[in-house]
């Protein structure tokens, strides 16, 4: 049991401290006297009793200190589950309270180290594929053994404009996780930045060979935004359909007026009649370097033939909140007759 858990001030403890160990102190000094003993030895056995009173009564406040000073240590040290005990949380006062926001702190530095190691991981992969293949056919020009021939350098320019690609989506990322992007706000014509973002991914697709329809719906509606980064939150969903959509599908774009709470809003919505996305994925795939692990997980390889960094959800997301808006997986039309795997449906809402 700690000595003085139940109060909730440190200075109201330090006052009973101080008390104690005055009265602990004048008591045992008064016995001794009353017992014929000298005054140097009662004034001596006096302050040693006041000294054992302080280290009783100080005990509760000292130990969750102790515990974050060497809890501290550890974490300096690279271990981040170190924790403070669940008894010096229990405290009532302001030591207890530190102790556990203490707690919150470690358990918040742990998660981001662990994303951080994660963060690495998945780059290095991610950065390590393009790098092989690029590799391993500039060995074979170089030993002969493929010609220097318009395929063969179309081949080595995708895999450098996939890494260039990367590179810059990591830095984007960073520099919105930072704050460090500023929107400039104007009025945007959604309709005509959505006929330009799907003019550049039909011709994306052709440029792969691939065969899917883009298609625009969209009313002819404003939003105060960043025109650049709006841009880019539309590039990133219809990269991320065309990608997934089978060859010969179709990726509908729609914009249309809303309501954002209880302001006007616009809503747009991306769809593809791909494999889908779990429900119980639809949150993480908007994590850096996320990959489903239903259906649409069996698209892996397709999306690294096309270039597919697994950032560009994560940016979405990141772009969409700094306008006050959001960005979720909804069900695709025909679910409930289709079932699982009918398509996904990405809607983005913004204020207008």
């Amino acid at each position: 049991m700690i000595p003085l858990a139940w109060m909730t001030s440190i200075k109201a403890k330090l006052g009973v401290v101080v008390l104690g160990s005055v009265v602990a102190g004048l008591a045992g000094g008064a016995f001794l006297l009353l017992q014929d003993v000298r005054m140097r030895y009662s004034l001596v056995v006096a302050v040693v009793i006041s000294l054992i009173a302080i280290q009783v009564l100080a005990r509760g406040m000292t130990a969750p200190l102790r515990e974050m000073a060497a809890a501290s240590r550890r974490m300096a040290a690279g271990d981040h589950t170190a924790r403070v005990s669940a008894a010096s949380t229990r405290g009532r006062d302001e030591v207890g309270q530190l102790a556990a926001d203490f707690n919150t702190m470690a358990a918040e530095l742990e998660r981001v180290d662990a994303q951080r190691r994660r963060l690495v991981a998945d780059a290095s992969h991610e950065l390590r594929t393009p790098i092989t293949a690029l590799r391993a056919l500039l060995e074979n020009l170089a030993d002969g053994v493929t010609r220097p021939d318009p395929d063969a350098l179309a081949v080595a320019l995708a895999q450098t404009e996939r890494l260039g690609r990367l590179v810059e989506q990591l830095l984007d990322l960073s520099r919105l996780e930072a704050g460090e992007v500023p929107l400039h706000r104007t009025p945007v014509a959604v309709a005509d930045l959505a006929e330009r973002a799907a003019a550049e991914a039909r011709s994306h697709c052709a440029s792969l060979g691939r065969r899917v329809r883009v298609v625009v719906d969209a009313e002819p509606v404003e939003v105060q935004a960043d025109g650049e980064r709006l841009a880019q939150v539309l590039a990133n969903l219809l990269d991320n359909a065309t990608r997934h959509a089978p060859d010969g599908g179709t990726v509908r774009l729609l914009a249309r007026r809303s309501l954002h709470g209880s302001e006007q809003g616009v809503r747009l919505e991306v769809l593809d009649d791909g494999p889908g996305v779990a429900a119980a994925d639809r949150e993480r795939v908007f994590d850096r370097f996320a990959r489903a692990d239903d259906a649409r997980a069996r698209t892996a390889r397709t999306t690294q033939e096309t270039g597919g960094t697994g950032l560009g959800l994560a940016i979405v997301r990141w772009v969409v909140e700094l306008h006050g808006g959001s960005v979720r997986i909804g069900d695709p039309p025909g679910s409930a007759v289709h079932g699982p795997g009918a398509g996904c449906r990405v809607v983005v809402d913004l204020p207008a």
